[in-house]
């Protein structure tokens, strides 16, 4: 099992229409191909938004089916247009 984190900075005053766009489109998306997602955040700011992801099997492979499907391709528009700096690392738990 796989976990990663995602960290976006979000175009300013673009924050309430990524999180529409992004629940609507990119979660079920998301568990359409085997992905779970865990948890999202959102800054007071509005600049900044963090999600995390985990896939059972291979993630990498999986992450690139998402992004090279049709369904992916067809997401009009794109909620990525309100990206500025995306940032995925994986994940590794730690005992405190």
């Amino acid at each position: 099992m796989t976990t990663q984190i995602r960290v976006y900075r979000i175009r300013p005053g673009a924050l309430e229409e990524f999180e529409r766009e992004w629940r609507e489109k990119v979660v079920p998306l998301r568990r359409q191909f085997g992905f779970e997602v865990l948890s999202a955040w959102a800054s007071d700011d509005g600049e900044t938004f963090v999600w995390i992801i985990r896939h059972e099997g291979d993630f990498v492979a999986a992450d690139r089916r998402y992004y090279l499907s049709p369904e992916r391709a067809a997401l009009d528009p794109d909620p990525a247009r309100h990206i500025s700096d995306p940032r995925a690392f994986i994940a590794h738990s730690i005992e405190p």
